[in-house]
């Protein structure tokens, strides 16, 4: 299955389409448009504003698709403090997913992996037969990794959570911002593991 990376206005974030799931919706609905026919699935990685910006119009966009996040990222879609929405100069998008994830979960083909540390309920989404990992704000390509200073944030965590993903076989890497890396995903997995373990 094909994977559609998308991008778009002054976020910065990355959003995907694979299948009928679309994985962040910090991109403005215009460029998710092409694709909302086949959409009914919105997959929140955390709850961020440059991830979750535009939320609410494109969940209308595709015919009110069904919006999942963790659990414990949640609040963050109607609390402006959690989300760092202020930040922006914005507002959180105000709505109440329908589908509270936790670790282990299956949305379609993707297993949810709760992944704490840039957020409390940060999640990767990883594919075990295609062996693609949709990595949110935990790990991106360059061997760099999230944040952890924002409120939330816990180095120990995050640490924990990308040995856990280096463990993983992981060709395809679909990080939050930045590019993907399309073959060789489990060595970017690995550079973070050690840059963190060194630099963090």
């Amino acid at each position: 299955m094909p994977v559609r990376w998308i991008t778009s206005g002054a976020t910065y974030a990355n959003s995907f389409v694979y299948g009928n799931i679309l994985i962040d919706a910090g991109v403005l609905p215009m460029v998710v448009e092409p694709y909302a026919v086949e959409i009914d699935t919105i997959v929140l990685t955390h709850a961020h504003y440059d991830h979750i910006a535009h939320v609410r119009e494109i969940t209308r966009l595709c015919g009110d698709a069904t919006v999942c996040i963790h659990e414990a990222d949640a609040p963050g879609l109607i609390d402006d403090t959690r989300s760092l929405a202020m930040h922006f100069g914005a507002r959180s998008p105000g709505i109440v997913p329908d589908i509270v994830l936790a670790d282990g979960d299956r949305v379609g083909s993707l297993r949810v992996i709760h992944t704490p540390g840039h957020t409390p309920g940060g999640i990767c989404l990883y594919d075990e037969g295609e062996k693609l990992l949709f990595s949110g704000d935990t790990v991106f390509t360059g061997g760099s990794f999230g944040r952890y200073d924002f409120p939330g944030g816990d180095r120990t965590a995050l640490a924990a959570s990308i040995e856990h993903l280096a463990a993983l076989e992981v060709v395809g890497l679909y990080p939050g911002h930045g590019e993907p890396a399309l073959r060789d995903g489990g060595r970017h997995i690995a550079a973070a593991r050690e840059a963190l373990r060194f630099y963090g």
